[in-house]
């Protein structure tokens, strides 16, 4: 009778089920700090390759470590120096004066000057200001649900002391990490396979942040010159907050240039039609001749999955859960591939071209060892 009540199939299935939903509880319930440790591995790819460049000349990895991060304090502390000031003055005047250029829209003020300065007629300027006095409200909704938004990151800052500190430990011990994870397996044939998931996400992760940083760094430069030099109000502010979207792949690159224009808009820049062909331009450059020269193929995911990525980790994450949803569904596809392989678990996944990063070995080097 005690049979046939307990089925030890069933019984496996609502253990598992079980398990499952208490992961997805912790995972919910920790995700403030999992996420601080997933920002922490991430800059420990970006300065991977130069720790590794300097771990044999200065004759250690913590010494490498030490003079990684002493660069990067030197030319932050540069930085602040140079453009510091004039970043916090527009940032400050761009604060101040942004409440009260959001009334002049949802006014229609600011149409009468815009359609002025460009010639308009007085039916269509009549028109554009009937439709932004209807939807003020909304238009003031949209503004501050952004800023909201926005604003969440911000109350994280002491994140940006914490990464670092972090950071050197996956430095330091990344190859133990990755060998422990491999361990974990019950046989050679989980090891191999478990060796192969780690180096594909790890060649993976590390050309995708480092290609991610390059394309951002180029956008900040590109931004804060060209808008400086088209005389536009707030071009360093503009510039840094181009590169910051840049790390949100196909969704961040157009919302930066609506805030682009959208400023131009409000502070009611005469020049609009060079601002759009700026904006067009670049982004032409940055998909078809930059992107494919630095990243290569180191997703191999469709621009409309990257999007579908990118929406559903805002809605479930907010502004982190955008920016690491493609790298989710990267690590995801590698797993899928390596645990459905027909050529068996040495099969290459992730490009093997790309530098080895945080201590991981690729597959078939650490197989042939064994």
């Amino acid at each position: 009778m005690l049979n046939k009540v307990w089925d030890p199939k069933t019984a496996r299935i609502l253990c598992t089920a079980l398990i499952f939903a208490l992961g997805l509880a912790f995972l919910h319930a920790a995700r403030e700090t999992l996420t601080l440790f997933l920002f922490a591995i991430l800059f420990a790819y970006f300065v991977a390759p130069l720790v590794s460049r300097l771990e044999k000349p200065l004759r250690g990895r913590i010494q490498a470590i030490a003079a990684v991060y002493l660069i990067l304090i030197a030319l932050l502390v540069g930085l602040g120096f140079l453009v510091g000031p004039k970043i916090a003055s527009e940032g400050k005047a761009l604060a101040t004066s942004l409440p009260s250029l959001l009334n002049q829209a949802g006014s229609g003020e600011l149409v009468s000057q815009v359609g002025q300065e460009h010639g308009w007629s007085g039916a269509r300027q009549a028109q554009i200001q009937s439709f932004f006095r209807s939807h003020k409200d909304v238009i003031l909704g949209y503004g501050a649900a952004i800023g909201q938004r926005l604003a969440v990151p911000a109350q994280h800052i002491w994140w940006l002391i914490l990464i670092p500190i972090l950071s050197i430990f996956f430095l330091k011990d990344g190859a133990s990490i990755g060998e422990n994870l491999v361990a974990m397996g019950r046989g050679p044939e989980e090891w191999k396979t478990l060796r192969g998931i780690v180096a594909d996400v790890n060649v993976m992760l590390g050309s995708y942040i480092r290609a991610q940083l390059i394309l951002a760094s180029l956008t900040v430069v590109v931004y804060t010159l060209v808008l400086s030099a088209l005389h536009l109000r707030y071009a360093l502010i503009l510039g840094p907050l181009a590169g910051v979207f840049e790390f949100v792949p196909v969704v961040g690159p157009a919302v930066a240039a609506i805030i682009v224009f959208v400023i131009a808009v409000l502070t009611s820049y005469p020049h609009l039609i060079w601002i759009v062909l700026f904006l067009g331009l670049w982004r032409l450059l940055q998909d078809y001749v930059n992107a494919p020269r630095i990243m290569g193929e180191s997703l191999e995911i469709s621009p409309l999955v990257q999007i579908l990525a990118v929406l559903a980790g805002g809605e479930i994450a907010g502004v982190v859960g955008a920016l690491v949803s493609v790298p989710a569904v990267a690590t995801l596809r590698i797993l899928w591939k390596r645990l459905t392989s027909e050529k068996g678990v040495d099969a290459s996944v992730a490009p093997t071209t790309a530098e080895q990063l945080v201590g991981a070995r690729p597959a078939s080097a650490t197989a042939t060892k064994s």
